[in-house]
């Protein structure tokens, strides 16, 4: 049985996992404390991904090395480089398709929708670690010395996921104010994430995928504020019109003070002050993959939010 290791239990290394899972694939998860999700075919595993020896002992026979890492946010410029290196190692060695989830930093601020072809022009810091990594990625795969793939999405719509729909909802399921620092009229791409799962694990499979960058399929944009009314909508909660209020600037700036996470935002904040477009036509073209319909996206996530407490409790 084909083995296909994970490295990261996230929202999407969750997804990933439990879709191969499905498959009757068997599921190797690497975390540094042996997390992962409970399923016969997942074996879960504690290791320092960083280390590419260990890794690559643990990719041994593996079809596909998936990267659904994700390092503190305010230590991507720390912690990315030594862990992408030791992933394109192990993949390398184990002869394995390297995988990565990767996002839409390292365009920086674009006027109109971006595709795979958008110049990756960031001038910000974490913009910058993505575009390297790429770049590293695809200079090995071009001297042959492994096989890689990306898959990029926008703003995570789905339980546990760092975005700002999770931590909208949650307090829009709740009836109470949000503050975020965004434009709640502008249109945003929402990506779902077991979307992400399907489009990572098509693009390590199919070998026309290899070598190139693939949007997440997602559904039409729409605004945050048009996100909230539908989640209460669905959830019977008070609308939330008079409760949303846009954080300032400044604001944010000066919360960056004393908070490492808001003093990150600082860089990306430009994507929540205007349209913020992602096209995706290219994946659905060629992989064959499409969008979950935001309604379905939006109503399985409330389900979540509301079935379980925990989920509730919105990023501060």
């Amino acid at each position: 049985m084909p083995l296909h290791v994970i490295v990261g239990a996230g929202p999407v290394g969750t997804a990933t996992a439990h879709l191969l899972a499905a498959a009757g694939e068997r599921v190797r998860v690497v975390t540094r404390r042996g997390t992962g999700p409970e399923h016969p075919a997942v074996e879960r595993v504690a290791a320092d991904a960083a280390d590419p020896d260990r890794l690559a002992a643990l990719a041994d026979g593996a079809v596909a090395l998936y990267n659904c890492a994700n390092p503190a946010y305010h230590r991507w410029a720390t912690d990315w480089p030594p862990l992408a290196a030791a992933l394109l190692t192990a993949a390398g060695r184990a002869g394995a398709v390297l995988a990565t989830v990767g996002n839409l930093y390292g365009y920086g601020p674009v006027d109109g929708p971006m595709t795979e072809d958008t110049p990756t022009s960031a001038g910000g810091a974490k913009g910058q670690v993505r575009n390297r990594m790429w770049a590293e990625a695809v200079a090995a795969h071009r001297a042959g010395r492994v096989r890689v793939t990306e898959v990029r999405g926008s703003d995570y719509l789905g339980v546990g996921a760092l975005s700002v729909p999770m931590m909208l909802l949650p307090r829009v399921l709740d009836g109470r104010r949000v503050v975020l620092p965004v434009d709640f009229d502008a249109p945003h791409t929402w990506t779902y994430v077991d979307d992400v799962a399907r489009t990572l694990v098509r693009a390590a499979a199919v070998e026309r995928a290899w070598g190139r960058a693939w949007h997440v399929p997602s559904p039409p944009a729409v605004s945050a504020r048009e996100l909230a009314v539908r989640a209460a909508a669905l959830a019977d909660a008070p609308a939330p019109a008079p409760r949303l209020t846009r954080l300032p600037y400044p604001a944010l700036w000066l919360g960056g003070l004393v908070n490492p996470f808001a003093r990150e935002l600082r860089e990306t904040a430009y994507q929540f002050d205007r349209p913020f477009l992602m096209d995706s036509t290219a994946a659905t073209a060629t992989l064959g993959i499409e969008p979950t319909p935001l309604g379905s996206a939006l109503a399985q996530t409330v389900a979540a939010l509301r079935a379980a407490p925990g989920n509730r409790r919105p990023l501060r």
